[in-house]
């Protein structure tokens, strides 16, 4: 037949008698059936409503008839169903001016179709297909696709948990979409590692997973959950070894309900454990039933805390209206409340005599879990002595209102009570994102001069991130070992940071000279030298910046990242600790990358030679503390920054008097 053909309707139903000599299925398709209104969008964005051939009540994937109507051409596709293969031939024609779409089905006989080692092909190549449209291409883990077409409308029973990456956006807006990938890659990996083969796990969203447990009990399940939760907690991210991570998990059992309905409980659950972060809420382990709420769902919640039930009902009823309440008559069940709901609670109501667990011993466990810092607590008593209210704000209640109440002055000062807290939340918010969006755009701009600086050294910019990461890791190293520097979470995060800066001095100096594949003349080296000066002053000029951590730190490791512990370096020979620790780091860094790098004058050392070298001395003297570090993590060095194995190149003495890795300092025959 033609591509495209028109016939009259008797010569149509005389070509697919013919037709029907030779294939399974004939049939002509028109537009209502290919475009009607089944609201399933094709590949193009087209509706189509051609059902499978084989009879199944479902919509075509990828179907050629759509596109044969669309381009007025004839296409040919094989299907796979099951264990059988069809041949699907769809043809555009024109029958009596109308448009038609005719389509010829063959089955084709497995045992012929191909030879064995062929048709084992032809399935591994299609099963490689459906492997990788199923497959999230970042984590390996199923992806939201196959959540859709495979499980969201199954039943079986099964535990069902939505996990949520708690401060996912901060990691990738203030360390990049590298970290980001790194941290997804470290919690799928801890996932994988502590579930069974059988359980399916899904990137559901950006930063959430789903994880299908089936036929697990429910012990078992809420263990499984909270060692992932634990598991996750104390992970560490390679090449960000300053991040700590933690998920919110929630979860349901399923008993043969559709999944998409189990999800939906799951993830309510899940919106509750990130109210406090780092947590497990699942049905089982849920402590508030609803005959504990009155009240609308989903609004500001308080919790009272009282032995009276005459007390509770009397607030209850103050409050109720506008507020959902929650109730417990001891301390020790206004604890277990708070576990549940953590911050998500927006005021407490506590009274101090009460039976298990008294109101002291309940602020005080508030204070060891830092509840108070967000929380606020108003307490309602009887006890009234100077002693008791004193003891009671040392202890951070907000305020102290004694029985008997009225109730108009109650409600108005729990109202402001929560809205002072919630003004506060707001402002701590706003003050949040305007700091991480600042450290966003310092490592931005640090990250875009550190990469100029690198390409006119004729380098790519892996040594800054290589750097990066070594500062890391020996500061790591470092904390751990001593607290002699009193390095905070803060104060490396800088150091990390303002590491990229090293070589900014750079700028200054010639191509000539900075990229010059010869060996370099005493003059030239001497001008080399002086880059370090060139960075310091570059940032000492920046003014209105000077009191800047940043800038601080950054022109410490500029001007004193070539100094040496014997005072051997340059440029003012600094000696021992009269080098800041920030520029001490950052120099062994420096070296080492420098050694095990291929340069315009050197060839690169491998790992372990360029690790002897440093610690025998013959790359000038260091700190012995850091070198220590270096020695302990000389294997973590070389799998974080992935170190190729080269072939060994003969040590010799490093002649350069400022033990600088250089082309000074090769063998000649490197030269």
């Amino acid at each position: 037949m033609q591509a495209d053909e028109t016939m009259t309707k008797q010569e149509s139903e005389e070509m697919i008698k013919q037709l029907e000599k030779v294939f399974d299925i004939v049939r002509l398709l028109d537009e209502e059936t290919l475009y009607g209104g089944s609201g399933i969008e094709s590949e193009g964005g087209e509706v189509c409503q051609c059902y499978s051939f084989w009879g199944r009540n479902e919509v075509c994937e990828n179907c050629i008839s759509l596109k044969v109507m669309q381009d007025k051409v004839q296409r040919t596709k094989l299907e796979l169903l099951g264990q059988d293969f069809y041949q699907v031939i769809s043809k555009y024609v024109k029958i009596d001016g109308k448009p038609y779409a005719m389509e010829m089905i063959s089955r084709l006989d497995r045992e012929v179709l191909v030879d064995d080692d062929g048709k084992n092909q032809l399935l591994s190549e299609i099963s490689g297909y459906n492997d990788k449209l199923y497959r999230d291409a970042l984590t390996g883990v199923y992806n939201r696709r196959y959540f859709e077409e495979k499980i969201k409308t199954t039943r079986f029973s099964a535990g069902v948990a939505m996990i949520d990456l708690d401060d996912f956006k901060i990691y990738n807006d203030t360390y990049g979409h590298e970290a980001g990938d790194m941290v997804l890659d470290t919690v799928v990996q801890i996932i994988k590692k502590n579930i069974r083969k059988s359980d399916i796990l899904i990137r559901y969203g950006g930063d959430e997973f789903l994880l299908l447990l089936p036929d697990i009990k429910g012990d078992a399940f809420e263990i499984k959950l909270r060692q992932i939760q634990e598991k996750v907690h104390t992970a560490a991210v390679s090449g960000y070894s300053q991040l700590r991570l933690s998920v919110s998990v929630g979860g349901v059992l399923s008993n043969g309900e559709k999944i998409e309905d189990a999800i939906r409980r799951a993830d309510k659950y899940m919106y509750q454990a990130k109210m406090t972060k780092n947590s497990v809420v699942t049905e089982q382990s849920k402590i508030c039933t609803e005959d504990r709420e009155t009240g609308r769902k989903g609004g500001q919640k308080i919790l009272i805390i009282d032995d009276s039930e005459m007390n509770r009902m009397l607030l209850s009823e103050m409050l109720g209206e506008e507020f959902d309440i929650l109730e417990a008559e001891n301390g020790k069940e206004g604890l277990e409340i708070l576990q549940q709901y953590g911050t998500s609670i927006s005021i407490v109501l506590l009274d101090i005599v009460m039976p298990v667990v008294d109101g002291f011993e309940v602020l005080d466990f508030m204070i060891k879990e830092h509840w108070n810092e967000e929380i606020p607590v108003i307490m309602i008593s009887s006890e009234n002595s100077p002693d008791t209210m004193r003891r009671a704000y040392e202890m951070g209640v907000v305020d102290y209102i004694s029985r008997p109440f009225d109730a108009r002055v109650v409600y108005q000062r729990v109202l402001n009570t929560i809205k002072f807290y919630a003004k506060q939340r707001h402002l701590v918010t706003l003050i949040t994102n305007q700091v991480y969006e600042k450290e966003k755009n310092n490592r931005m701009m640090i990250s875009i001069l550190s990469q100029i600086v690198e390409f006119r050294n004729g380098e790519s910019g892996q040594h800054v991130l290589n750097i990066n990461i070594l500062t890391g890791l020996l500061l790591e190293s470092l904390v751990q070992k001593t607290d002699k520097y009193h390095l905070n979470g803060s104060d490396r995060l800088l150091i990390i940071t303002a590491s990229a800066l090293h070589d900014i001095g750079k700028i200054g100096i010639s191509d000539r000279i900075l990229n010059k594949a010869g060996k370099l003349t005493e003059e030239e080296f001497e001008v080399i030298k002086r880059h370090p000066i060139i960075g310091a002053s570059i940032l000492k000029n920046l003014a209105l910046h000077q009191d800047e951590p940043i800038v601080k730190v950054a022109y410490e490791i500029c001007r004193w990242h070539h100094e040496r512990y014997d005072g051997g370096g340059y440029p003012d020979g600094l000696k021992g600790e009269q080098i800041p620790i920030s520029a001490q780091i950052v120099s062994l860094a420096d070296v080492y990358d420098a050694l095990v790098s291929d340069r315009i004058y050197k060839k690169a050392y491998s790992h372990k030679e360029a690790v002897r070298m440093i610690l025998a001395g013959e790359c000038g003297a260091f700190n012995p503390l850091l070198l220590e570090c270096l020695e302990e993590i000389q294997g973590k060095i070389k799998e974080e920054l992935e170190v190729q194995d080269v072939p060994e190149i003969s040590p010799v003495p490093v002649q350069c008097p400022i033990s600088e890795i250089s082309e000074l300092s090769m063998p000649e025959d490197k030269k």
